[in-house]
């Protein structure tokens, strides 16, 4: 696929394709640690669990599953301290605003689909410089999370295309496989957290390593046309 068809519209997965998300995510985690007189998990261990939330957090920094025991009662603790500084030192990735102007001046618009509840999405969003999204679709927001395509389907129809002229980006699995059953157009964003390597399995009709690469497909495919 050298030159595929431009879309009308391109949708994000935000944690780790829009945003780098992970200090703050790593903040909220650690102080549940220290507030138990435990030491902080090394940032290092937890950064490549972020695009997974609570549950990769927990995961990684006190070994419990959704399915153990104290699981819930520290998923609650998280959420308010995150809730509480989520945009401390969260940043977009490089390059991600330049993508994001390009995409405007194309004529195209973009959105979010996220699979953060909509209690942190809709605050935090304007905080980190992406107030201007033409949709926000967040995990909450349909009765069905990623990988379920119904996300997806739902940001289309609020930007008024069809699924089929939309792209979808993102860095987990659980991107890859809702655009798919979506019927969009996957990239697959290899400077999240999943790395480079990782995606490489998820057959993502692309898989770019910087912003610029999305960019210069999406001018490439404009000029095709």
């Amino acid at each position: 696929m050298s030159h595929p068809t431009p879309p009308r519209a391109i949708l994000f997965d935000l944690d780790g394709t829009l945003a780098d998300t992970a200090p703050d995510l790593a903040a909220a985690v650690n102080l549940l640690r220290t507030e138990r007189g435990l030491e902080p998990t090394d940032y290092q261990l937890l950064r490549p669990t972020a695009s997974a939330g609570a549950r990769g957090m927990i995961g990684a920094a006190f070994g419990l599953t959704p399915a153990d025991e104290g699981f819930e009662e520290l998923r609650d603790g998280f959420f308010a301290n995150y809730q509480a500084a989520m945009a401390v030192r969260s940043t977009l990735f490089e390059g991600v605003p330049e993508l994001l102007d390009g995409i405007t001046a194309a004529g195209l618009r973009w959105g979010v689909v996220t699979n953060k509840s909509q209690r942190f999405t809709d605050p935090l969003l304007p905080q980190i410089g992406l107030g201007h999204a033409g949709c926000a679709i967040s995990g909450d927001t349909t009765a069905h999370a990623k990988p379920h395509p119904e996300p997806l389907f739902e940001a289309a129809r609020r930007l008024g295309v069809a699924p089929e002229q939309c792209w979808y980006v993102g860095d987990d699995l659980r991107d890859i496989q809702a655009g798919k059953a979506a019927g969009m157009l996957t990239i697959a964003a290899g400077w999240g957290y999943a790395g480079a390597e990782a995606p490489h399995s998820w057959q993502a009709d692309y898989l770019h390593t910087a912003p610029q690469q999305l960019l210069a497909l999406l001018q490439e495919s404009v000029q095709q046309a």
